[in-house]
C-alpha cells in the first residue's frame, strides 16, 4: 500500500501523481500539473498551512531545500511527520533525487517517463556553437541565475552559458545597467517565478534577442524533463529582438 503523501514542490507533485496513482493526498496551491489534480490544497510553497497538512495525516511530506522554508519543515518533523527534502543543482542530481523520492512514495520501479528523460539527456548532442546569456528570474529588483543552479545546468547542456554562473550567490541582484552592459548573445526570459512576457521584459533589453521559455521546462524536475531539451532548444532558436 502506497504511503499518504503531501507534496510541497510543484514538479514533485506532478512526478508523484503520474507515477504512484493514489499516493498523493495534498499539494500546494501552485501545483498545477497534472491537469485536474484532485487533492487537498495546503497553501503556498513558502507559506504552507502546517495544521492543514497534519490534518491530512500524511506518512510522508516531500519538499525541496530551495523552494520550502526550513521552519515549516521543522514544524512538520516536530509533529512526527517524515519529511523528505530534495536538493537539485544539476540534471543528473535531478534524476537521482526523483528516483529517491518516487521510491519513498511507493514506486516499485523507475517510471517510463523517467527512463525516457534519462535517455534523452544522455543522448543530447554536444552543442556546436555556444552562446552567452543573461537569465533574469525577477524584476523590481532585477535578479538573475547565479552559481550552481539546475536551470543553469539545463541551459549549459543546450549550449547557453549564463554570464553570472560564477557569482558567489545563486540568485544575485544585479543592476539592469550591468546586465545590459554585459552584452550577452541573448536574454532568456522564463515565465516563472516572475512571469516575463513579450510586453514585460524585452523593453529592458533593447536590441538584444530575447528567448521566452516555460519555467516548467527550465526549472522543473519531473515528467517535463523528457521533452525539455526539444522544447527549450526550439525556444532558444526562436529568440528575437
Amino acid at each position: 500500500m502506497a504511503p499518504r503523501v503531501v507534496s510541497l514542490v510543484p514538479s514533485l507533485t506532478e512526478a508523484v501523481a503520474v507515477s504512484v496513482p493514489g499516493a498523493l493526498v495534498g499539494a500546494t496551491d501552485w501545483c498545477t500539473h497534472p491537469a485536474g489534480l484532485d487533492v487537498a490544497r495546503v497553501g503556498g510553497t513558502k507559506n504552507p498551512d502546517v495544521e492543514r497538512i497534519l490534518a491530512l495525516a500524511p506518512d510522508l511530506v516531500v519538499a525541496n531545500e530551495e523552494e520550502n522554508r526550513a521552519p515549516d519543515l521543522a514544524a512538520l518533523r516536530a509533529a512526527g511527520v517524515e519529511v523528505l527534502v530534495t536538493e537539485v543543482r544539476s540534471v543528473e542530481q535531478g534524476f537521482a533525487e526523483l528516483a529517491r523520492t518516487l521510491t519513498a512514495c511507493g514506486a516499485g520501479s523507475r517510471p517510463a517517463w523517467l527512463v525516457e528523460a534519462e535517455r534523452v539527456w544522455a543522448e543530447l548532442p554536444v552543442p556546436g556553437v555556444r552562446r552567452t546569456a543573461v537569465v533574469p528570474v525577477w524584476r523590481r529588483p532585477w535578479m538573475v541565475l547565479g552559481r550552481d543552479t539546475f536551470a543553469g545546468d539545463v541551459l549549459a547542456r543546450l549550449g547557453v552559458d549564463h554570464l553570472w554562473a560564477g557569482h558567489a550567490e545563486r540568485y544575485p541582484r544585479v543592476a539592469l545597467a550591468e546586465l545590459v552592459a554585459a552584452a550577452p548573445d541573448l536574454v532568456v526570459l522564463p515565465d516563472e517565478p516572475y512571469r516575463f512576457t513579450p510586453d514585460d521584459g524585452p523593453d529592458a533589453f533593447p536590441g538584444l534577442p530575447c528567448a521566452f521559455v516555460g519555467g516548467r521546462h527550465l526549472t522543473w524536475y519531473g515528467p517535463s524533463l523528457a521533452e525539455a531539451p526539444r522544447v527549450l532548444a526550439g525556444a532558444l532558436r526562436a529568440a528575437r529582438r
